[in-house]
């Protein structure tokens, strides 16, 4: 079956144009012209991915986001006239996957889709030699993408998960911003050092609320799975 897109924009052009590149990728395409339309989509069509334009009428794109990560970690795009770094920031810390500005080129919207579909192993496995991993607290499963922090579950999402995955396999290793943008996007897709740190930031605060911090920050260097301090608490 085809990965199932919800394409959400006031701009019947933009919608049109994304509707359009995804199709011809094979993709399926619903469309919402609305925030208050796009949750209904949500709800009964039950898409693979959501493309999210932020200003719109009804509903603006960050209240739909938050009411989404409610209770689903489904892929999410913003879409966005604002390009300023702080809005970057902030869609990224309510929980999407990428963040995509107009004007943008349909041949990299539908590479990031196809990225971020890879991860959540919808359009193709790509789960490690072992399904499981298991550090002393911590606990994942790639297959079904569980995460668990001394047997609480965390919610991740696709990005989240392939970073705390790439960390993971190699507990002890410190990994540059480099590494792990290497670890999470395609090699032809670039992000700035701004949007892995919102990653890890959101990551981190998971963990927080299960009660653990398994991350190291090495200054200068990098971020590493910890395995001396909580892993073997």
């Amino acid at each position: 079956m085809n990965s199932k897109i919800l394409v959400v924009d006031d701009d019947a052009h933009i919608r049109e144009v994304i509707t359009f590149s995804l199709t011809r990728a094979n993709f399926d395409v619903i469309e919402a012209q609305d925030g208050k339309q796009a949750l209904v989509q949500f709800k009964n069509q039950k898409p693979d991915l959501i493309i999210l334009d932020i200003g719109m009428p009804e509903l603006e794109g960050t209240d739909v986001c938050k009411i989404i990560r409610h209770e689903s970690q489904v892929p999410l795009i913003f879409l966005s006239a604002r390009d300023e770094e702080i809005d970057r920031i902030l869609g990224l810390e309510l929980g999407a996957d990428d963040y995509i500005t107009k004007p943008f080129s349909s041949r990299e919207l539908v590479a990031r889709v196809k990225t971020i579909l890879r991860r959540a192993n919808i359009t193709q496995s790509d789960s490690a030699s072992s399904s499981e991993i298991s550090h002393g607290l911590l606990f994942i499963n790639s297959d079904t993408r569980e995460v668990k922090w001394h047997n609480k579950p965390l919610e991740l999402t696709a990005t989240e998960f392939q970073m705390l995955m790439t960390m993971a396999k190699r507990p002890g290793h410190v990994f540059s911003r480099e590494l792990l943008m290497d670890g999470s996007y395609s090699h032809n897709i670039s992000v700035s050092d701004r949007t892995i740190d919102s990653h890890l930031r959101r990551i981190r605060n998971k963990f927080k609320g299960a009660g653990g911090e398994p991350i190291d920050t090495v200054h200068g260097v990098g971020y590493r799975i910890n395995l001396c301090k909580e892993l073997l608490a």
